[in-house]
Parts: C-alpha cells; sequence; structure tokens
C-alpha cells in the first residue's frame, strides 16, 4: 500500500491497545500536559470488549494514576472479604492453611472486579482529559521511519476479500504518526511480536512463558452466594499433566467467577485445556456451588508467565511494549493488572520528560530502567523462581521451594539466585507416541458445555468476507507433521474449536481453519508445535463481546 493513499494523522503520542496499560498511560499523559495530543486505538467493538482477566486488582496502580478514584465511582465494589486455598483430590480437598504463606500472598485491600468494567471507567475518564479514543480500529501495520525507527501505525483498514485483494468497498485505513507509539495489545499482540523480532528484544533474555486462562461468569443460587470471597485450587483435575489450577471469586449480584489456568509447558499433545476446565467443574466442591446456577459468559486468553527473567527489552527507536505486551504477570498472585498500570504511567512520564527536551523517535531508556529497577521490578523479581521451580520439579516440590524462595526473598535475598525456564512453550511438546491419550467424559450440559456452545456465550463475530486472520506458515505442516507426530493437538490447545482435522474413508486428513469461532487468545500462536499457525489482527471490531469480563 503506498503512503500516497491513506490519510495520515499527527499525533505526540499513539496507543494501541485500550487495555489497562494503554489506558493508564493515556490519562497520565494527559495529567502531565492537556495539551498533549494523544490518540488511542482498540481493536475491539467498545473498550472492555476484549478485556478478560480474573480478576482480583490490587488498586495500587489506580491509586498512583487517579487518587480519588472512589470518589469518581470506579467499578471496585466488592473488597475481597476471605481467601482460601485448596489441594483438590478427585473427590475431596484439602485446605492449606494461610499463615505459612508470604505476605505478598495476602488479598486483604484488593477488590473482585470486572476489568471490562474497569477499563471502560478508565476510557471515560481519559476522554474528560481529552484523549481521543477510536473502539473498532485495528491496526494491522507498523509505520517506520527513514532511519528504520518507528513513527506510527496503520489502522482502520476494511473491505478486504478473502483473499487479500480489494473488495468493493475498501478502505485503506489511516496512517497514525506519533513522536512515540506506545504498544499495549496484551499477550502474544501482532505488531509486539513483530517489533521484538525486528529489533532482536528478547536476546538475553528467558523465553516468554505462557498459560491459558478460561472463565466462565455463573449466577448462582443466592444462599451458596459469599460476595468477597476468593478461592484457589491446585491438583486435580490437572495432577501431573500439567501445571496450572483454578479460581473462583464471588462479586455482587450472585455472580460468581469461575475459571481455569492451563500452564502451556505441558508436554502431553493429547492434552485437552478445554476439558480439563469442564471437568473441573464436576469435583464435589465446585459442583455443589454450581448446581441449580446458570452460566451466562465465556472467554479464553493466554496468560504471560514467564515474570522478571522472561521480560524483553521493552524499548527500540519511537516504541515502547506496555504491560502484558512485556508479560508483568505475578504468576503466584495470579495478577498483572496493577503492574500493568504501574507501566503504563512510567512510559508516559518517560514519553513526557523527551517530549518537553525536544526529542523524538529514540528510545525511552528511563521508562525501560523504571519498569526494572521500581516497583513492577520488585513484586516480579520476589517471585521470579516460582514458575521455573514447578516447571522444574512439580507442584508438591515447587509449593515447599518455591514458598521459601518467595520468603527469603521478602527478607532481600534468594537461595536459588535465578532459574531460567528453558526451552519455550512449543518446544516442550513432545511426540504423541510418548504419551498416552486422554480420555474426557463428556460434557453434561449442566455444569460443563461444549466448545462450541460455549463460544456463543463469548459473543464472538468475525465478518465471513475478510481473509483469515489465522495464517499458516506452510500449509502442509498441520497434516504432514503435526498430524502424525503430534496427535493434531491444534484440535484440542485451541479453546475455541476454531481448529480441526477432517479425516474422511479414502481421502487425505483436511486441516480446517474455522476464524470466525477465534476468542482472540493466542494459544494456536503460542503452543503449536511446528510455530506454523500465526495470529494477526482481523478488521476492527470483529473478535469477542465480552459483557463484564
Amino acid at each position: 500500500m503506498s503512503d500516497a493513499m491513506r490519510e495520515t494523522m499527527e499525533y505526540d503520542v499513539v496507543i494501541v491497545g485500550a487495555g489497562p496499560a494503554g489506558l493508564s498511560a493515556a490519562i497520565r499523559l494527559k495529567q502531565l500536559d492537556p495539551d498533549c495530543n494523544v490518540v488511542l486505538l482498540e481493536k475491539g467493538s467498545e473498550v472492555g470488549a476484549h478485556i478478560l482477566s480474573g480478576a482480583v486488582l490490587d488498586p495500587v496502580g489506580l491509586d498512583a494514576l487517579v487518587p480519588d478514584w472512589k470518589a469518581k465511582g470506579a467499578p471496585l465494589n466488592v473488597p475481597v472479604r476471605e481467601d482460601n486455598f485448596y489441594m483438590l483430590g478427585e473427590a475431596g480437598q484439602l485446605k492449606i492453611p494461610n499463615f505459612p504463606m508470604p505476605p505478598l500472598m495476602n488479598n486483604h485491600g484488593n477488590y473482585i472486579v470486572s476489568m471490562g468494567n474497569v477499563c471502560r471507567w478508565m476510557a471515560e475518564q481519559a476522554e474528560e482529559l481529552g484523549v481521543e479514543i477510536f473502539p473498532g480500529m485495528s491496526c494491522s501495520e507498523l509505520v517506520y521511519d527513514e532511519n528504520g525507527g518507528i513513527k506510527g501505525v496503520v489502522a482502520g483498514e476494511f473491505g478486504k476479500n478473502p483473499d487479500g485483494s480489494h473488495g468493493d468497498g475498501y478502505e485503506p485505513g489511516m496512517e497514525l504518526h506519533g513522536k512515540y507509539v506506545f504498544l499495549g495489545e496484551g499477550v502474544r499482540g501482532s505488531l509486539s511480536k513483530q517489533v521484538i523480532a525486528k529489533y532482536n528484544l528478547s536476546d538475553g533474555h528467558e523465553p516468554q512463558k505462557y498459560g491459558l486462562g478460561m472463565k466462565e461468569i455463573w449466577e448462582i443460587d443466592p444462599d451458596k452466594h459469599r460476595e468477597g470471597t476468593v478461592t484457589h485450587t491446585m491438583g486435580w483435575p490437572l495432577n501431573k499433566n500439567a501445571g496450572g489450577g483454578s479460581f473462583i471469586y464471588h462479586l455482587e449480584n450472585n455472580q460468581v467467577y469461575v475459571g481455569f489456568v492451563v500452564h502451556l509447558n505441558y508436554k502431553n499433545p493429547h492434552l485437552f485445556p478445554y476439558m480439563e476446565f469442564q471437568r473441573f467443574k464436576h469435583h464435589p466442591m465446585v459442583a455443589d456451588l454450581l448446581k441449580g446456577g446458570k452460566r451466562v459468559a465465556y472467554g479464553a486468553r493466554a496468560i504471560s508467565e514467564g515474570g522478571f527473567q522472561s521480560m524483553p527489552k521493552m524499548v527500540a527507536p519511537g516504541v515502547a511494549l506496555l504491560g502484558c505486551s512485556v508479560g508483568m504477570v505475578n504468576v503466584p498472585r495470579i495478577k498483572g493488572n496493577h503492574n500493568a498500570m504501574l507501566s503504563g504511567i512510567a512510559a508516559a512520564e518517560a514519553a513526557m520528560d523527551a517530549i518537553a527536551a525536544g526529542r523524538s523517535g529514540d528510545e525511552l531508556d528511563t521508562y525501560e530502567t523504571e519498569v526494572r529497577t521500581g516497583s513492577i521490578g520488585q513484586d516480579l523479581r520476589k517471585v521470579r523462581n516460582v514458575k521455573p521451580l514447578w516447571s522444574k520439579y512439580g507442584l508438591t516440590a515447587s509449593l515447599v521451594l518455591g514458598g521459601v524462595d518467595m520468603w527469603t526473598n521478602t527478607a532481600g535475598f534468594s537461595l536459588f539466585g535465578t532459574i531460567g525456564h528453558g526451552k519455550s512453550d512449543a518446544d516442550a511438546t513432545e511426540e504423541a507416541s510418548t504419551h498416552k491419550p486422554i480420555n474426557y467424559p463428556k460434557p453434561d450440559g449442566k455444569l460443563s458445555f461444549d466448545r462450541l456452545t460455549n463460544v456463543a456465550f463469548s459473543f464472538t463475530n468475525h465478518e465471513e468476507s475478510q481473509p483469515a486472520h489465522l495464517t499458516l506458515k506452510e500449509a502442509d505442516v498441520p497434516v504432514k507433521i503435526n498430524l502424525p507426530k503430534y496427535a493434531g493437538p491444534s484440535a484440542r490447545y485451541c479453546p475455541a474449536g476454531v481448529y480441526e482435522f477432517v479425516e474422511e474413508a479414502g481421502k487425505d486428513a483436511r486441516f480446517l481453519i474455522n476464524f470466525q469461532n477465534c476468542v482472540h487468545c493466542k494459544t494456536c500462536d503460542i503452543k503449536d508445535p511446528s510455530q506454523n499457525i500465526v495470529w494477526t489482527t482481523p478488521q476492527g471490531g470483529d473478535g469477542p463481546n465480552y459483557p463484564n469480563m
């Protein structure tokens, strides 16, 4: 596409992604300089439409950004009142006492929230300050300057045919240029991937690690509802097949968030993360809670779990990566939104200092320094060994060793130093012949549901006339390599049923991509053992439309 075909708009700062990181950056920029020209581009149909998180929110980021958030009506309505930890067996559970746990695991002072609604509220604060927010605007390309730095993005390209040609109503999109570009796309964002690869930002850092988080909202019997109760479990049904666990959060209006996380470094390609989630709900403790209730929403997304040692370099000429584009989740706390907000604040402050000094298009080194040495780095450094200990030694040993390491880190030292992660999650996948298939019970339609039924509760929609946003580097790899060698794992690791192998008598298997189902979790881009699937952004507004996730 020639530049002459596109209109261009100039800004001080261009922000991609209206999540907690991007919105915090936008708000802080305008707080520092009301005349700063800021635009925020969001691929979802509205702010919050693509936001999915647990979520128990540590308000430290919000306290730093909008200290009077309570007076301004921020939707933090349910303070945590009770913390429960359980180790599950198939038929029972063992409650883990709270007293041996490091102080950082305490949820006192935190809130059970819908991060989608928090982001909607943050967008209102940003717009009141004069931030231009454009939802339904996917950013499909980066724009480079003559020196190879990043000066902007292309947003709002519509009307391509399935083969990529221009349809009758084709719109080329606009180029939005900025003195600096912030990428707050969330986990495994398509533009962030390009930046990390082009500028070798991962060199010298451990590979990023991921989990797949799946979540349902349930309305339950009021007699069973305990507003403010937070419950986490480990063990069954995953046991030794994979790392991970569950969360059950009681919010207001007799609703609970029921979620399940599977670490994506599992070895057995027969593992079916979605069905592990569905099976979990049949545990007696969970089934009793949900009996008589109804599921009202479903969604899924990947979680960056690599932590301190996996954060790539965060800046390149003209661009900064924010929040989950870097990976700032505190894994044992299952919290990253507070760090995402703090990263947006830090990036905004670095950019405003640079602009005030007459700079543009360079590397915001002070942002990187603040993230690594400030409160974000301190938060992640204390827990940096929990994930690799779990991966290397399993759940039981990691509970002991990880707990000891967190306690000693609280005192300022670690017995283990910094442990590496080793393989990527894709490389962790082993050949199917070395593992036994796993038989999963059929969903009963009351507590457990098939994928396609559940995807309908994510309110996902993609215009079918556009090119598929899920592409293959080599078309024959799924059938010639992944099916015989790994038993076609994409048919299982996708929580939305996007991929399927169709085998007919006397014919070669066919690989189908039902991109209309995609909930934008990015698991395929992460876990495919051949690294053959590439997730790109579809046209603006398409994808899930989460109500209160």
